[in-house]
């Protein structure tokens, strides 16, 4: 990186006896200002349009950047009415400067943008056919897709939007592909979840929440999961993420300097509510559609006795010790099956299936659904009240 240096002189400085001391050195002030370089790549000798991206001035085709009725069409258009023109008199000539984007003096400046982000694009509009195909093999590069999807959305070239999206729900949900945190070479979890979300993409945005569920069962990147969730208001995840950090326990929670006294008091919410609950479902059995060879006095029976299976199994989830006390999804989930079981095995239960022998996988749905509805709904029960 280049640098400019100049100098500032000291008129006079005052000895420590206090007299001016004409002697002083001058002092040297250097200024470090980055000087632009050139794209190793994008800076097209017969291009006509310069443009300043961070600290690299690309050169290329107006023509190729006003493709896909992107925003840059209505730049230039904008652009090529301006002049600026600048005048000094006595024996000074005059310098005009053309529009932005004429040379490296006068550069298009793109804010807000890499130039990772905007090599990408000239990547994406400059190259071939067979070059472009590789983004949709494994040996693409998640990284350049990322930026590309980002800058194409920012600048509505739509096609080119849709396509680097695609390409990166394949990446994703690629069965092999490594669900860490940070791919190798490519965009963080977060990142990539706040393009699917930007973009409204669902298949991506549920590729990436798949990944932040499997960490959150590891007990990784729990209160990161809750933050991201809360500001893109992804509500699944958001529950998800509440309630796996309920579990972790109130010292998890007061060591962990990423949440807020807000999201404290929605944890104790959760508490207390799914506590709640969780009292109450021994006596509120999920009601099910009989089987239609279960009529009259047997749906009474039949009723009955759910009623009292049910309460068994909620009682067996209450004396389960690997269990806390507001995990109602983990002791709904040990309740289910024990019920496959039971029917599975054909076992003996005088009281409990024999009354209800056509509507036993009646049950069972009920209770899949009883599960479904709890998880569902998670968010919910983490309200600031």
């Amino acid at each position: 990186m280049a640098h400019l240096s100049a100098d500032v002189f000291a008129g006079s400085f005052m000895s420590h006896s206090g007299e001016v001391s004409p002697s002083t050195p001058k002092l040297q002030l250097h200024l470090s200002i980055p000087i632009p370089s050139r794209d190793s790549t994008y800076y097209i000798a017969d291009g006509n349009t310069v443009l300043l991206v961070e600290n690299t001035l690309f050169k290329v085709h107006r023509s190729t950047l006003t493709k896909d009725a992107s925003t840059f069409d209505s730049m230039f258009s904008l652009d090529s009415d301006l002049r600026s023109s600048s005048h000094v008199s006595g024996n000074s000539t005059v310098t005009t400067v053309g529009p932005e984007g004429e040379n490296d003096d006068n550069p298009i400046r793109l804010q807000g943008d890499t130039a990772d982000q905007f090599r990408a694009l000239l990547w994406a509009l400059y190259s071939l056919p067979h070059e472009l195909s590789v983004a949709l093999t494994p040996e693409a590069n998640p990284l350049q897709l990322f930026n590309l999807a980002r800058i194409s959305h920012k600048y509505e070239f739509r096609s080119i939007e849709a396509w680097s999206l695609n390409a990166l729900t394949q990446i994703y949900t690629r069965p092999m592909h490594p669900p860490s945190n940070k791919e190798v070479d490519g965009p963080t979890l977060e990142q990539l979840t706040e393009l699917a979300s930007l973009c409204e993409q669902r298949d991506l945005l549920e590729a990436a929440t798949q990944r932040w569920r499997r960490r959150i069962a590891s007990g990784k990147d729990i209160s990161l999961a809750i933050n991201v969730a809360e500001r893109l208001n992804l509500r699944a995840l958001l529950g998800r993420a509440y309630y796996a950090m309920l579990l972790q326990g109130r010292e998890v929670w007061d060591a962990d300097g990423h949440l807020t006294r807000a999201q404290i008091i929605r944890l104790l919410s959760g508490h207390y509510t799914l506590g709640r609950l969780w009292e109450r479902l021994p006596n509120e059995p999920p009601p099910f559609i009989h089987s239609p060879r279960c009529m009259g006095a047997a749906v009474v029976r039949c009723n009955q006795t759910w009623a009292g299976l049910w309460k068994s199994m909620m009682d067996m989830g209450r004396q389960g010790v690997l269990l806390q006390y507001p995990d109602v999804e983990g002791k709904l989930m040990l309740a289910e099956s024990m019920l496959k079981t039971l029917m599975e095995r054909d076992m003996p239960t005088p009281g409990l299936l024999e009354a209800m022998p056509w509507c036993k996988e009646q049950t069972l749905m009920a209770t899949a659904g009883k599960i479904r509805d709890i998880q569902e709904s998670l968010v919910d029960y983490f309200v600031d009240v």
